[in-house]
């Protein structure tokens, strides 16, 4: 009986000792488990942060790229020929009043004018490189302008005749209208009010065609000889009907040629989509 009371003295303590000396190697284990957990979470955590700034620094760069590759859609519309075009606009309702008025002289020197400023334009935005899609409009407006001042009034003075002013009206009217159909459907999105009438937003740019040209040149060359004819001398001959029938054929030439040719016009924003990448 002693012997069992002692056993059982005896290992009261060593189990006690046993599990509270195991206790804190469990805790620490556990702690060591979990701190390793922690890392690997947050290890984790940093590889998945740091691909996703890459990808984002990746999309940024391209996006970039992509946006240099495409030009701006506006530009600088305040050039000296466009201004200059812009006032050979701005004189046609002088130069129909003094026809109306039998100033003859006036009306010369204002077509002077027109032809130098017109003849300055172009060699400016040639020299100093100041071309602009809006100069491409204002230019031919600036001649038809001057030419329908020219035609109307010359017409209600009698010096012109009614059919063949009903041509070149005619014709000048048309090419507005289809002016106007393709800057709306030029135009990119979106199609507001405002921004159709904002000619620094360019969307199509009108090439002349060849005949074209030569019915602009021969329809100045009347216009200026039924205007010079009055304050000329009666024995000076500048072949006016012959020029009338010429003007009569060569513009309806080139308002044909209008309808049929693929060059006449060109849209920007398709080109511009067609640029390569830089």
């Amino acid at each position: 009986m002693y012997s069992t009371l002692h056993c059982n003295f005896l290992a009261r303590p060593l189990r006690s000792l046993t599990f509270a000396s195991c206790r804190p190697i469990i805790r620490s284990s556990l702690h060591a488990g979990s701190f390793q957990l922690k890392v690997r979470h947050r290890n984790v955590f940093t590889a998945v942060t740091r691909a996703l700034s890459t990808s984002c620094v990746r999309w940024s760069d391209r996006k970039t790229k992509g946006s240099a590759a495409i030009p701006p859609l506006r530009e600088n519309i305040y050039t000296i020929p466009n201004l200059l075009t812009v006032s050979r606009i701005l004189s046609c309702p002088v130069l129909g009043w003094s026809i109306l008025h039998d100033d003859f002289f006036l009306a010369t020197g204002l077509l002077v004018y027109a032809g130098l400023s017109d003849l300055a334009d172009g060699y400016l935005a040639r020299r100093f490189n100041m071309h602009s899609v809006l100069g491409t409009i204002l230019d031919p407006a600036a001649d038809k302008t001057l030419m329908t001042t020219l035609t109307v009034t010359l017409a209600m003075k009698g010096l012109l005749p009614i059919s063949l002013a009903s041509i070149i009206i005619g014709r000048d009217v048309l090419l507005s209208l289809s002016a106007f159909y393709i800057r709306y459907t030029s135009l990119p999105a979106p199609k507001t009010f405002s921004r159709y009438w904002d000619f620094s937003i360019p969307s199509a740019e009108v090439r002349p065609t060849t005949i074209s040209k030569y019915n602009t040149f021969a329809q100045l060359a009347l216009m200026c000889a039924t205007t010079v004819t009055p304050i000329l001398p009666v024995q000076y001959n500048l072949f006016v009907p012959e020029m009338q029938i010429l003007v009569a054929v060569t513009t309806v030439w080139s308002g044909l040629s209008y309808v049929f040719s693929k060059d006449a016009v060109r849209i920007v924003s398709e080109t511009r989509k067609k640029l390569p990448p830089s």
